[in-house]
């Protein structure tokens, strides 16, 4: 019962293999970018044209782009040819170039040139693919995961179409493994899963669509080499050699993690925050979702005492949803560790809130006349900014003046923290208020 499981039409080919889409119906995922009338919508249309525009596919690994390759190529009846970047060196690319001008001009037949991972091409390389994409000999389809405009040089940028692909979201990916499970090409219903297998096969494809049929595939071989039919939890934890954790992403360990997570950086303890930061990791939480969260900690719980961290977290963020998983568990680890370090203070959370407070009560009152605009005519007959002294006059920067309305002239929002730089602010504060008789 295993090895027919594992041979069928395609001679015992990976189960992700098996199950590439054959047609533009089949593929799932990119609606926006293979949406009707968009530009790589209208490469994938049969077409008697022999050369179509060369196109640059930027996105994560598993989201489609060998199998949007092989679809240009069987819409434009092309010769299709692979070249991994990995690989193949100057004097590959030129051979493939010669063959396909041989095959266009001696057949008449167009080529599609499919480089995977064209970001690890050098400049001589790129170079090299030059002359078949002038020339129209090649339609190039250039895959990478990294940003092209810092890999890929700008001729060939220029030349081709940029289109960038996303992570597949859980409900393509479901449907990415249930078409798997009962499509003769696949499993052909050799087996069934569990809910709880099958959302924790989701959270560990991570968006990839060809590793959550990898290890579909090894989980089923488990789960029959084990004398059952349905894949468990436990099937898919042995298939990945990964301890599974169990983590629902819309259940009560969702908020208790990441309320442990926060808690653990307010309470400075980069340990304790790390361990709750690998947990949500290892159980396949949206690294841009932790990084949000950084976010606002870096305002509620460093503030004024360590005004760098908001800084910091935003560029966090920024890294992670450039880079993705794995390498931004790294970034994530590094914010999380200095905002678990760095001087607590919660005075500006704090302050927002009281302000905001008082509005709701109705605390309000009008804006003091020599606040007002005054930037229209009559404004002056008004009384509207009459009397306005203009801080840059003064020796000190700071005007003896009214800013808030009566009711609020006793107001005390702010209330600096004497923790890390805001015990600084702390003291300018404390002469700024002199100043504007506010003690």
């Amino acid at each position: 019962m295993t090895d027919s499981l594992f041979d069928q039409e395609s001679g015992g080919s990976p189960l992700a293999v098996r199950m590439r889409p054959r047609t533009l119906d089949e593929f799932v995922g990119q609606r926006k970018a293979i949406a009707k009338g968009s530009p790589l919508h209208k490469l994938l249309q049969p077409t008697d044209v022999d050369t179509k525009s060369s196109v640059i596919l930027w996105g994560p690994p598993g989201t489609g782009k060998t199998t949007l390759a092989q679809l240009i190529a069987r819409a434009g009846s092309a010769k299709f040819m692979e070249l991994s970047a990995i690989n193949a060196g100057v004097k590959d690319v030129r051979e493939v170039i010669t063959a396909a001008q041989e095959n266009k001009s001696l057949y008449g037949v167009s080529t599609v040139l499919f480089v995977d991972e064209v970001h690890r091409f050098n400049k001589t390389q790129q170079d090299a693919l030059l002359p078949g994409v002038e020339n129209g000999w090649v339609t190039l389809v250039a895959a990478t995961t990294e940003n092209p405009s810092f890999s890929v040089i700008a001729p060939l940028m220029s030349r081709s179409l940029l289109v960038t692909l996303s992570e597949l979201d859980e409900g393509e990916i479901t449907n990415v493994i249930t078409r798997a499970i009962s499509d003769p090409r696949g499993l052909n219903d050799a087996v069934t899963i569990t809910s709880d297998a099958l959302e924790m096969l989701i959270r560990l494809a991570g968006g990839d669509a060809r590793r959550s049929l990898t290890v579909l595939e090894a989980a089923a071989g488990v789960a029959l080499g084990n004398s059952h039919s349905e894949i468990t939890v436990d099937d898919i934890s042995s298939a990945s050699d990964h301890n599974v954790v169990r983590y629902d992403k819309a259940g009560d360990q969702h908020y208790d993690i990441i309320s442990a997570y926060i808690k653990s950086i307010r309470g400075s303890d980069p340990d304790a925050a790390l361990h709750y930061l690998a947990r949500m990791l290892e159980a396949g939480e949206d690294p841009r979702f932790i990084a949000r969260r950084l976010m606002i900690s870096a305002s509620e719980d460093i503030g004024l005492a360590d005004n760098s961290m908001l800084s910091l977290a935003v560029s966090a963020a920024q890294t992670v949803a450039l880079i993705g998983m794995p390498e931004a568990r790294i970034t994530l680890s590094q914010a999380t560790i200095a905002l678990a370090l760095a001087p607590k203070s919660n005075s500006a959370y704090l302050a927002i809130d009281r302000a905001i407070d008082d509005i709701r009560t109705g605390d309000i009152g009008t804006v003091p006349a020599h606040l007002r605009d005054s930037h229209y005519a009559r404004a002056g007959d008004l009384g509207h900014g009459v009397g306005y002294s203009y801080p840059h006059n003064e020796a000190a920067g700071v005007s003896e003046q009214v800013y808030l309305p009566d009711p609020l002239t006793h107001a005390k929002y702010y209330q600096p923290t004497d923790r890390g730089e805001e015990a600084v602010l702390s003291q300018v504060w404390s002469k700024i208020r002199s100043i504007l008789g506010r003690d």
